[in-house]
């Protein structure tokens, strides 16, 4: 077999492992869907203990740095000494864990290229992380919004759950997923699979679902969620950001520009800031790469920049001398909008998601109702007229610090395990 060939047959690999595992698992899962629809009261206390409990992190995968991978940093610093378990690991990408221990499923064996496609491997996560073996440890901590949830813990232990959100192409975004599903070429046959796949899987979610004691939410309307669809309590704790180096030492002056950053895909709605930014003959700054990047170049007038290469380091500044943020997207929460609040800066946020949360109208920034562009501009013509407290906002951000998230988790676990 030549190079070429054998890169194609790796290539197809995990879609057809994908395709036939799935067709096994739909047995499994409707053996458990009558479990999966009972109702999960709160466990009783467990018995005291006079050793210090041992800990474990569990997390989807660590493959590149977002929101999600800042969380379970979080979750280190907090317990230093507690292993991390995660399904692939990409240690080149993620530098800030090279102190930590972290340890990987057998997904690690497959060729590099294919560990960040995590689309394809649902069905391999859903099988490998109930396989784990978590026996020694007294507590559990799951960073998940896919299924490092489904981990099994012994008896005695306490299973804690931070949830980003319930696996989003199952529930809350599945009509969003089926009709964009991200397989390329393969969305036709995707779009054909999806609705028996997503009716088998959902059972094994809430199985999962039924291993967790007690849930912690990052905001308000991932809390909705899990009421929504997991029918259980929870309590929200904002996930840490990196308030510090954002912060201004000295008074900024502020420009007048708009900003955008992120990763340049479809549900970003990156495409309103930028017909908002034509129309208005606004200047609009864009931060970030992304399938979408190539039509949003094209979609933009004379008043829009784009900035690819922009590190962590001159970020600040973009942030900080913004005249706001535009935020036309659904967040679970929105860690980047709370930086750009860090920095001083007021957010221009479509309302839906965990927006509310942290943008208060006329304060921290301005909401607007509809994901339209005119529903934008007026927001974008209100803010032209408005006059905003830069020092009042980066105090307001204060709170979602990782100091504070990483207390909240010590407390909450003191309380919740006995």
């Amino acid at each position: 077999m030549t190079a070429k060939n054998k890169s194609r047959s790796l290539t197809w690999l995990p879609y057809r492992a994908t395709f036939w595992s799935f067709l096994w698992m739909g047995k499994a899962a409707k053996k458990t869907a009558a479990l999966a629809r009972t109702p999960h009261p709160a466990p009783p206390p467990k018995a005291a203990s006079s050793a210090a409990p041992r800990v474990a992190i569990v997390a989807d995968w660590l493959t590149n740095m977002g929101g999600a991978e800042r969380v379970v940093l979080a979750l280190h610093e907090a317990y230093p000494e507690a292993p991390i378990f995660t399904s692939v690991f990409e240690p080149s990408a993620m530098p800030l864990f090279k102190d930590a221990d972290v340890r990987t499923t057998w997904l690690q064996k497959f060729p590099r290229f294919l560990r960040k496609k995590h689309q394809l491997f649902p069905v391999f996560r859903a099988l490998v992380f109930p396989r784990i073996d978590l026996s020694a440890y007294d507590i559990i901590i799951s960073s998940a919004s896919a299924e490092a949830k489904a981990v099994t813990a012994a008896h005695t232990a306490t299973h804690i759950c931070y949830l980003h959100t319930p696996i989003r192409y199952y529930w809350s975004h599945y009509d969003q997923y089926r009709q964009r599903p991200g397989f390329g070429p393969l969305d036709p046959v995707i779009r054909l699979l999806i609705p028996p796949f997503v009716r088998w899987m959902r059972p094994l979610d809430l199985k999962a679902v039924g291993g967790v004691d007690y849930f912690i939410a990052n905001s308000h309307e991932v809390q909705k969620r899990i009421t929504q669809y997991y029918h259980r309590q929870s309590t929200v704790i904002y996930p840490p950001v990196g308030v510090k180096r954002l912060k201004p030492h000295k008074p900024v002056k502020k420009e007048d520009y708009y900003l955008v950053v992120g990763r340049q895909i479809p549900y970003k709605r990156m495409d309103l800031a930028i017909t908002a930014c034509n129309k208005l003959g606004k200047r609009l700054i864009v931060i970030g790469r992304g399938s979408e990047h190539e039509a949003l170049v094209r979609l933009g007038g004379p008043t829009v920049e784009f900035k690819t290469n922009v590190n962590d380091h001159d970020i600040v500044a973009y942030f900080q001398q913004a005249k706001a943020l535009i935020w036309p997207q659904e967040e679970d929460f929105g860690v980047t909008a709370v930086e750009a609040m860090a920095a001083g800066t007021p957010v221009i946020a479509y309302q839906k998601g965990g927006a509310s949360d942290y943008v208060k109208d006329g304060v921290t920034g301005l909401l607007f109702k509809e994901q339209t562009e005119e529903s934008l501009i007026q927001a974008m013509q209100r803010c032209e007229k408005k006059s905003f407290d830069s020092q009042a906002i980066s105090a307001y951000a204060e709170q979602f610090s990782e100091a504070v998230f990483i207390q909240k988790i010590h407390d909450f676990v003191a309380t919740h395990h006995r």
